[in-house]
């Protein structure tokens, strides 16, 4: 076992448009995370810093821990006792992966802290089963922009997409929450085979879109018809604030995650006025909003 370790793992977007529980896309907000085993051979801590600090959870019920836990278990050893330290960029419940994230950081910790050798395959397939959603695991374990690939086995498969260099996002966060799995409960069971084929033939056009810069297929792209039309509800003033995003030049503008962050897909000259539009839409409302521009996808993970 090392003395300590330190990593650090980007946010991500995910259910991007039509790309509802298999893109996602790599953005850099980070969480770092420092471990060590626990002093004198007492109880494990956690300490919480930046968007965690306030969190009231016990060791065994943070992600952190929950991630740590699951990677070592993973190879067949015994948890260790350790102590967690962790500082995140990372807005909490806004749909920018941030219980992910949290899984993800626990476990790349465990396999760099007790030298596991875990590949990121193996980091991906733990991330997954605990956190549920591959596509915000998968930007953060390979970084980009990452299409997790339909799959019936235990193994996760994973694309590289491409985001043409003439795109940038614009994400615009509201001081509001949305949990997930009240927006997990808004979706229905089943939908009909004609919605189906339309968000298929929409997924299609948000992955061309997205690599050629296509105005029409990612206007088309980003209309997410499986996920955004019964989780609107959930966020007030998104049909406000995805309109002056359009209005302003976007592209699209759609959730990201679940909420109630927006994010929209714009030419990069346009990046600016489309962010501005956003926020005062919500200022309009009386929502306080933050708001930040991604040129390129974050990298992966990184152990310091």
């Amino acid at each position: 076992m090392r003395q300590q370790v330190t990593v650090r793992v980007p946010g991500s977007t995910s259910n991007l448009g039509s790309g509802f529980d298999c893109v996602g896309l790599a953005v850099p907000r980070w969480l770092t995370l420092t471990v060590e085993p626990a002093r004198g051979g007492g109880a494990g801590t956690i300490e919480r810093e930046g968007t965690l600090a306030g969190l009231e959870l016990s060791l065994a019920d943070d992600l952190l821990h929950q991630g740590f836990a699951a990677a070592v278990r993973a190879v067949g050893k015994q948890v260790p006792t350790v102590s967690f330290k962790a500082n995140s960029e990372i807005p909490v419940a806004r749909g920018l992966g941030s219980s992910a994230a949290a899984v993800v950081a626990g476990a790349v910790a465990a396999s760099a802290l007790l030298e596991l050798d875990l590949s990121d395959d193996s980091l991906a397939a733990i991330g997954t089963e605990i956190e549920g959603h591959p596509d915000n695991v998968a930007p953060m374990i390979f970084g980009g922009a990452t299409l997790v690939l339909p799959h019936t086995g235990a193994a996760l498969e994973v694309a590289r997409l491409t985001l043409h260099d003439s795109l940038a996002l614009v994400f615009t966060v509201p001081d509001f929450t949305v949990e997930t799995k009240k927006a997990r409960a808004a979706l229905p069971a089943s939908v009909s085979h004609p919605l189906a084929a339309e968000a298929a033939a929409r997924g299609a056009a948000l992955i061309y879109g997205l690599a050629a810069g296509d105005p029409r297929a990612l206007a088309a792209g980003l209309d997410g018809v499986l996920h955004v039309p019964y989780r609107r509800a959930l966020v007030r003033g998104y049909d406000d604030v995805t309109a002056a995003a359009r209005s302003a030049g976007a592209f699209g503008a759609t959730l990201s995650g679940s909420g109630p962050t927006i994010v929209a897909v714009v030419p990069a000259d346009r990046a600016q006025p489309v962010g501005d539009a956003m926020r005062r839409a919500w200022d309009a409302l009386g929502v306080r909003t933050e708001s930040f521009r991604v040129s390129r996808p974050a990298g992966a993970y990184e152990v310091l």
